[in-house]
């Protein structure tokens, strides 16, 4: 049992992270070995703006915005997140040329570690209150004693579910570094 949990669930987020590392060292690579490492410079621009984007689905999870349905914006905001941190890693390469931007991708490496940590989490702590649920009405208990019986496997439900207390200042750290880094690039830009 062990092992189909780990394979089913906990390993697609190690995938997920690991090929986020993995493609970004490969182009990376590419990039260096076609001699147009310059191009990476400007991917943190795309990048940028395409986790900005994924924002939609919190914004529409807390009704500040109406259009999209939920589960799609989720998995868009899981895949435009994920996009948009490969190109800013692209961005930031292997060269360490300041603390600022070095902070704003260890924030962001931190962030996407925690945003696949939440699903995993939410994943696993619904389906397993979906199962006691079914369980239960397997063995003949009544509908009115059903929350009853399941009142401490939905408040830890509950719990998990605030994961996205975490979640939020982490955003917030990564928002905050990665817009002082545009900051001090605009501002020591050579503009003349």
């Amino acid at each position: 049992m062990e092992a189909k949990l780990i394979r089913r669930e906990v390993l697609p987020s190690f995938l997920a992270f690991g090929a986020l590392v993995a493609t970004t060292l490969l182009i990376d690579a590419v990039l260096h070995l076609m001699n147009v490492v310059w191009i990476g410079r400007y991917l943190g621009i795309p990048g940028s703006l395409l986790i900005v984007g994924s924002f939609w689905y919190s914004l529409r999870r807390r009704r500040l915005v109406t259009s999209g349905h939920p589960a799609t914006l989720l998995r868009l905001h899981e895949r435009m997140a994920w996009l948009g941190s490969l190109l800013v890693l692209v961005h930031a390469g292997i060269h360490f040329n300041a603390i600022l931007p070095w902070l704003a991708v260890f924030a962001m490496l931190v962030n996407v570690g925690s945003g696949l940590t939440g699903k995993f989490l939410l994943q696993r702590s619904r389906k397993r209150l979906d199962e006691a649920r079914v369980r239960m009405r397997e063995h003949g208990v009544p509908a009115e004693d059903l929350e009853d019986r399941l009142f401490l496997d939905s408040l830890t439900f509950d719990v998990v579910k605030q994961w996205r207390s975490i979640h939020l200042p982490i955003t917030l750290a990564f928002a905050v570094l990665a817009i002082a880094h545009v900051f001090v690039v605009l501002m020591f830009w050579g503009w003349r």
